[in-house]
This record gives C-alpha cells, sequence and structure tokens, in this order.
C-alpha cells in the first residue's frame, strides 16, 4: 500500500510540474496592463500630441530624402550593402561613418557627464530567460535572431542585457534609482514590417542605438520617466531638430510598457514625423519575471523594483534628421554646431569632386 501511495504521489509530483509549466508559458505571454493615466484607444491614430519644440525648417527647393542625399554625397552605400548581408543593411562611408560615431560619442557624452547616466557596455548575446525577463520572449521569438546550437540571441535592444544586470538580485533602497546609458548595434528581423520603410535607412535588419535604462522604487517611477524624456529630448534640441512628444494609447502600447511616450522628429525630405526614441515605464511587469527586488531601510520584507527604458537616441535614425533637415540646395548638409568637436571641425559634408 506505500509503494501505491508512493507511485500515486509520484506522478500528482510530476503532474503538478507540468502543469506548473504550462500555467508560466501562459502567464509569459499575458501584456502588461496600462497605467490608468494611458488615453484609451485603439492604434496609433488616437495617440495624444503632448508637446512640440522648434520649427520645421524652410526651403528654396524640394527637399530630398534621405537615401538620395546619402548617396549623392557617397556616405550611405546601399547596393553594397545588400552585396554584403542582404536588404535592410547599409555600408556607411568616409563623413557617413563618422558622423554616425560622432553621435554615438556625442549621445554618451550628454547622458554621462550632464544627466547622470552610468555607462555600461552588455555583451550582445543573450540566455532565453534573460529575453523572458523583459518580454521578447517568448512572444515575439519570430522578429529575433537566434544562434543555433547555443540557445543565444543577438540583443534587438540594450533594454534586454542592461535591464537584467540585477537579475536575481536584492538592491538596497539607498542605492535606487540606478541610471544606465549604453551603446550597442541592435539586430532585429522585423518579421512583421514588410513593405514598410523600404528605402533609406529608418528600418534596418542592424542598427546602433544609445540606451537609457532606470531601475526605481515604484514610487518615484513616474517622475523618473518624465526627466527620461526630457533627457531623450535634450538630444534633439542639442542637434537643433523639430520634434513632438506623443503618448501612446492603450492600443498602441508596447507587450511590457505600462506607459510609453514617443519622441517623433520631423524629416522634411519624407514630408512626416518619424518615432526616433519610445521611453516607458514598465512598472513591476519586467521586475517579477526578471526577480529584481529592493529592501527599504529597516524592513526585512522585499518588494519589485520598477523598470524603465528609451532610446537616447535611434542612432541611424537620427543620421537621417540631419541629412533631411541640414540639406542645402548644392547637395551638401550643414553639421550641427554641436556634432562638430565630434567631427575634427568639419561644418560641412559635401558630394565627392
Amino acid at each position: 500500500q506505500l509503494r501505491e501511495l508512493s507511485k500515486t504521489l509520484k506522478n500528482l509530483e510530476q503532474s503538478l510540474k507540468e502543469k506548473e509549466e504550462e500555467l508560466r508559458a501562459f502567464l509569459l505571454r499575458i501584456p502588461n496592463l496600462p497605467h490608468e493615466s494611458v488615453p484609451v484607444g485603439e492604434g496609433p491614430e488616437e495617440n495624444c500630441e503632448v508637446r512640440k519644440w522648434g520649427e520645421p525648417p524652410k526651403f528654396d527647393f524640394e527637399p530630398k530624402p534621405h537615401w538620395e542625399i546619402g548617396e549623392r554625397l557617397g556616405i550611405l552605400d546601399f547596393a553594397r550593402g545588400a552585396k554584403l548581408a542582404g536588404s535592410r543593411f547599409t555600408l556607411y562611408r568616409g563623413l557617413g561613418a563618422l558622423l554616425e560615431r560622432a553621435l554615438i560619442n556625442f549621445m554618451l557624452d550628454l547622458h554621462i557627464r550632464e544627466h547622470g547616466y552610468i555607462e555600461v557596455l552588455p555583451p550582445f548575446l543573450v540566455k532565453r530567460e534573460v529575453m523572458e525577463g523583459t518580454g521578447q520572449l517568448p512572444k515575439f521569438e519570430e522578429d529575433l535572431f537566434k544562434i543555433e546550437g547555443l540557445e543565444l540571441f543577438l540583443i534587438p535592444t540594450a533594454e534586454v542585457p542592461v535591464t537584467n544586470i540585477h537579475r536575481d538580485e536584492i538592491l538596497d533602497e539607498k542605492d535606487l534609482p540606478l541610471r544606465y546609458v549604453s551603446y550597442t548595434p541592435c539586430f532585429r528581423k522585423e518579421a512583421g514590417s514588410y513593405g514598410k520603410d523600404v528605402r533609406g535607412i529608418i528600418r534596418q535588419h542592424q542598427f546602433n542605438k544609445v540606451e537609457l535604462v532606470k531601475i526605481t522604487t515604484p514610487e518615484t517611477s513616474y517622475e523618473e520617466l518624465e526627466s527620461m524624456v526630457r533627457d531623450a529630448e535634450e538630444v534633439l534640441r542639442r542637434l537643433g531638430l523639430h520634434y513632438r512628444v506623443v503618448e501612446l494609447c492603450t492600443g498602441d502600447l508596447g507587450f511590457s510598457a505600462a506607459k510609453t511616450y514617443d519622441l517623433e522628429v520631423w524629416l522634411p525630405g519624407l514630408g512626416e514625423y518619424k518615432e526616433i526614441s519610445s521611453l516607458s515605464n514598465c512598472e513591476d511587469f519586467q521586475a517579477r519575471r526578471a526577480q529584481i527586488r529592493f529592501r527599504r531601510q529597516g524592513r526585512k520584507s522585499t518588494e519589485l523594483v520598477h523598470t524603465l527604458n528609451g532610446s537616447g537616441l535611434a542612432v541611424g535614425r537620427t543620421v537621417v534628421a540631419i541629412l533631411e533637415n541640414y540639406q542645402q540646395e548644392d547637395g551638401s548638409v550643414l553639421v550641427p554646431e554641436a556634432l562638430r568637436p565630434y567631427m575634427y571641425g568639419i561644418e560641412r559634408i559635401t558630394p565627392p569632386k
């Protein structure tokens, strides 16, 4: 009889384990809940404009799209990028490569020296559980590049490794908030964007981004979100680029976000605003998945932190904005003053002679 009970118990334990795995798999696919302040809507057309900064530049000629400007200047080589890696890859040449590098260093310096972020340079390959922690897996696996046989994934954003730095850790309240900035290349299949932004460098399989990540207490996270938005805005202001801030409605929120603001920069060559940064408060959604907790002073119990992330900024799209907003009638492009110290004092990018 004891042998029978032991066998039954073992079977029940196995069944319980299977049910727990099924429950976990189900829960991992449930998105975050929107914050009560988020406007209700079904899609992007119901997002709310919060504010604008600057004015669109006025031209005495028909402004050109960035891909025409870049090719004419000899700084963006789409044909050779495609020859090397296929569609949605670009080869930067000469002053194009320098412009990209200048923007990365300018953004990092601004966020580190003036905004108080700590720079980190994480691995560009991460484990499955790290992707699960920030919410990319299991739902968005089709959009990720996976290294077969190693169960490693190329990061789609620095948010993934940087948020997971403190995975399975208990932090001290006195150490919060933590503010990190990280430059990384990002890799995305763009599986759901067939036919979108097929020309130029708006939507690439590989692109550079400077990412901002914050780990905060629950009561300060929305204050930290607003300051993060201002930090990203400051990049655009220093570069003299007209933009607007948009609050996303419920139907346009990302999987992990409780509240999101997008910064959209004006692109005169395309005649439209384009997202250049998306900044979100995920509250305790990612912290619960990654088990990032903190302990208040004088207490034994722990609480989940709040995590925030946002672009500060997407580098390729900033190149696009500079080419289109600073283009001149003679085909040259002025270099924004803030970037000139990072470009050996060069004031203008001119066509090759």
